[in-house]
């Protein structure tokens, strides 16, 4: 029996500028800046829904540095030790993040009910004042990180992340309002639910992504019996068989697979395919004239 492996990559770009990088940065440690500073205020307004919502602005900084230190990481070279390079860099610091975030609504979640069945006394005026200063940061944020965002789904998430920040704001504004004209103090407890819910909601439907990314799985868009259908209607391909696919990042889609046929340069063509119809960006096909049978347990 003859074996053949040949190893292909195609190239699908997701180029940050510089800038973008650079900007994101200083996002960061102002938006850091800014948690502090309403953690501050929340403590010293009494307002749960004020720290509720620096929580989730910590957590969003924090996916603004992995944003970040995953681009750095990314352009690195594989090593001999790690031979696929550092693009799981993002996914781990994802996954640790998406920990905290959870962790940190539940917090909110049990601070909130307890404002709710007590309330307490709170400055309406620092809330204001210190959600308004919040909003515009957030606006600007969101501003920096939309230049690339339509190309790039690490710009996007963040984007999305500040957008949200600044809606979160604006809940906390209204709460601050409530407060000073109409003396309703159980708004705040009542905005810092709907701030832990948001967190809470997005942990979770998050995660699942990220363990499969993890843990090998196939991508959802990608669907392994249309994938041989696909390879068999290749002239001179009579069987493939062993097939994996699975995410190396959020991006890119690798796949192994064992072709049986007696074309020995068919690989080429068979990329291709794999490139242009299902965005696979990386594949390891192993070329054999007879079929390897059970010979190979993977």
């Amino acid at each position: 029996m003859e074996h053949n492996h040949i190893h292909c990559e195609s190239a699908y770009h997701h180029e940050v500028s510089e800038k973008s990088v650079r900007l994101l940065l200083v996002s960061f440690f102002i938006n850091m800046l800014l948690s502090l500073a309403e953690i501050i205020g929340g403590i010293v307004a009494g307002s749960v829904a004020l720290i509720g919502d620096a929580l989730h602005n910590t957590s969003d900084a924090f996916s603004i540095l992995i944003a970040v230190i995953a681009f750095k990481i990314g352009c690195k070279k594989s090593s001999k030790k790690y031979t696929y390079g550092f693009k799981r860099a993002e996914i781990i610091g994802g996954f640790v993040n998406l920990i905290l975030l959870f962790i940190s609504g539940c917090f909110l979640l049990i601070e909130g009910i307890g404002r709710l069945i007590k309330p307490q006394e709170i400055d309406g005026m620092i809330i204001i004042w210190i959600s308004v200063l919040a909003l515009l940061i957030d606006i600007a944020t969101a501003k920096i990180s939309h230049h690339d965002a339509h190309h790039n789904s690490n710009m996007k998430m963040v984007f999305i992340h500040n957008l949200a920040d600044a809606f979160g704001s604006i809940g906390v504004i209204i709460s601050g309002l409530c407060v000073v004209y109409c003396g309703i103090y159980r708004i705040d407890g009542a905005i810092a639910l709907l701030i832990a819910g948001y967190m809470i909601f997005q942990a979770a439907v998050s995660f699942p992504k990220i363990v499969n990314i993890l843990m090998n799985a196939v991508p959802e868009h990608i669907d392994i019996a249309e994938i041989k259908r696909a390879v068999l209607q290749i002239d001179g391909v009579a069987d493939i068989h062993h097939i994996h696919v699975w995410s190396i990042n959020e991006h890119d889609v690798a796949m192994e697979c064992h072709i049986q046929t007696c074309d020995m340069n068919i690989a080429p063509q068979v990329c291709a395919l794999l490139s242009e119809k299902f965005a696979i960006t990386h594949s390891n096909i192993q070329i054999e004239k007879i079929n390897c049978g059970d010979e190979c347990s993977l």
